[in-house]
Formats: structure tokens, C-alpha cells, sequence
């Protein structure tokens, strides 16, 4: 059974730091490509940030970059999300996701990843 757990949301003040973490099982966790997307009420789910297997290649929404930092660990099946220096426009649900295509085109392309976790809420205040 697939699984992935995200956990470390919270609330924070702007310009504070906050780590996600997303624990995967149930599949082979270090051969797909894995996400993080955000999603407000509202609006749609946009794309954060997006991981190669191993590593290799990341890739970050304008919004984020030079902020945030995603990061994997395959020995512990574990995706990280490091956020620094928030902004309260950060606010919304994160979702992981897993990919089995490789993420080298479209890393962004949400029909492409295969499995979601149930998210974990970010509050940033001003």
C-alpha cells in the first residue's frame, strides 16, 4: 500500500523558517521523482518544487527560489522541504508527491505524478 506523510507544517511570522518532511512507503521510493505542490482555498495546486531520484536535478517555482530547498534522503524514504524567509503569500496546504517518469520535462506537470499524500498546512503571518 502506498503511503506518503507529510508532517512539520505550522504557523510562523513572516520571515521565519518552517522543514517539511514527507515519509514514503510502499513503493520504490528512490527510482521516481518526487514533489512538492501547494494549494489555497480557492486556487489551484501549484507546483513548489520537484526532485530527481537521485538528486541530480531540482527544480523550483519562481516564487520560491532562493527561499525554499527540497532534498531527499532514498536510505530513509524521506523528502524534505527546507522554507526559509516566509512570506505570508507561502500560506496554504503542502502536498508531497511521487513521480515515475522521469522529471527532466514538465517537472511541474501534476498529471504526471502518480501518488499524493494528504498534506500538511503552513500558516505564515504578517
Amino acid at each position: 500500500q502506498v503511503q506518503l506523510v507529510e508532517s512539520g507544517g505550522g504557523s510562523v511570522q513572516a520571515g521565519g523558517s518552517l522543514g517539511l518532511s514527507c515519509v514514503a512507503s510502499g513503493f520504490a521510493y528512490s527510482t521516481y521523482s518526487m514533489g512538492w505542490f501547494r494549494q489555497t482555498p480557492g486556487k489551484e495546486r501549484e507546483a513548489v518544487a520537484v526532485i530527481s531520484p537521485q538528486s541530480v536535478s531540482t527544480h523550483y517555482a519562481d516564487s520560491v527560489k532562493g527561499r525554499f530547498t527540497i532534498s531527499r534522503d532514498n536510505a530513509k524514504n524521506i523528502l524534505y522541504l527546507q522554507m526559509n524567509a516566509l512570506k505570508p503569500e507561502d500560506t496554504a496546504m503542502y502536498y508531497c508527491a511521487a513521480r515515475r517518469t522521469s522529471s527532466d520535462f514538465s517537472p511541474f506537470l501534476e498529471n504526471a505524478f502518480n501518488y499524493w499524500g494528504q498534506g500538511t498546512q503552513v500558516t505564515v503571518s504578517s
